[in-house]
């Protein structure tokens, strides 16, 4: 489906884009899909070195983290593509031919292995640094809804991740060969979900912020949420059982469920005046700075 021509309906019937999957250099394909994830990280990593000071870093040790995080959330999303993938013949491929998940370049790379890959990185490497993980898990919440908001565009150029076939208003439909289908753009979807979701948490984070780790839990919620609705519309998920339930779908639903418990809990702690079961004190600068 690379090559089938893109159109959106709601823009009108010439409306009609045919982008290029990949560009080539010197022989060598470069991937469109490797470039926007690239760009996402780009942006995560500039964003939340600007905001670390609100979350009791500084540039240089969110620098740390990120070195870190980065390459772990990279081989997460490999490991979790290639450990879950299954042929139509519902045969695990990677498994039975190992060496082939280094084969980064032929594609597979699941959103899910990567914020396990990161979230494990920093919590190794805050227990050897010894320094309390809630603060990094905030910014890396609002790192993570940046980068899947640019990164799901890469799914654009790849003619993936779509959903099943419909007639809503904002469908998007795929020529091939001859034949056109319409159906949701569920990269889209979430694409503007993540977009929704950070700029809600951003702008409360600067301040309603209450306790570390708050925006964590509400990531877990706000995207737990979104991608176990948007999952439910997809074509190509990642079974557990096949045609009954989505890997990603139930993890979603865990996340949420977990992330909106824990939320719950805390803020009837805090109206006791009691601190949160999961999270920290705020920065004692921002602390001081919400009291004013």
């Amino acid at each position: 489906m690379r090559e089938a021509i893109i159109s959106f309906p709601m823009f009108g019937e010439g409306f009609r884009l045919n982008p290029p999957a990949s560009i080539t250099i010197g022989g060598f394909a470069i991937y469109f899909y490797g470039i926007i994830i690239a760009v996402g990280m780009a942006l995560a990593i500039v964003y939340t070195s600007k905001t670390s000071k609100r979350f009791g870093f500084s540039m240089d040790v969110i620098y740390d983290y990120l070195i870190w995080s980065v390459l772990a959330a990279i081989l997460g999303a490999r490991l979790y593509y290639c450990l879950t993938y299954m042929d139509a013949n519902g045969v695990h491929t990677y498994l039975q031919n190992p060496v082939t998940m280094l084969y980064i370049r032929d594609g597979g790379l699941a959103i899910y292995g990567g914020v396990i890959g990161a979230l494990l990185a920093l919590l190794v490497r805050s227990r050897m640094r010894r320094e309390r993980v809630w603060g990094l898990l905030d910014i890396m919440a609002l790192g993570l809804l940046i980068g899947q908001c640019v990164g799901r565009w890469g799914n654009f150029f790849n003619r993936e991740a779509f959903g099943y076939e419909t007639d809503v208003f904002c469908r998007m439909g795929l020529t091939f060969r001859g034949s056109t289908i319409y159906v949701h753009p569920t990269f889209l979807y979430e694409s503007l979900w993540n977009f929704v979701g950070f700029l809600l948490l951003h702008f409360h984070s600067k301040t309603r912020q209450r306790y570390l780790g708050q925006y964590f839990l509400l990531y877990l919620i706000w995207y737990g949420f979104g991608r176990m609705w948007i999952e439910g519309l997809r074509t190509d998920s990642l079974w557990l059982v096949q045609d009954v339930i989505r890997i990603s779908q139930l993890l979603s639903a865990l996340l949420f469920a977990g992330g909106l418990t824990l939320y719950l809990l805390n803020a009837a702690r805090l109206r006791r005046g009691k601190g949160p079961v999961f999270g920290g004190p705020l920065p004692e600068r921002k602390a001081e700075q919400t009291a004013a």
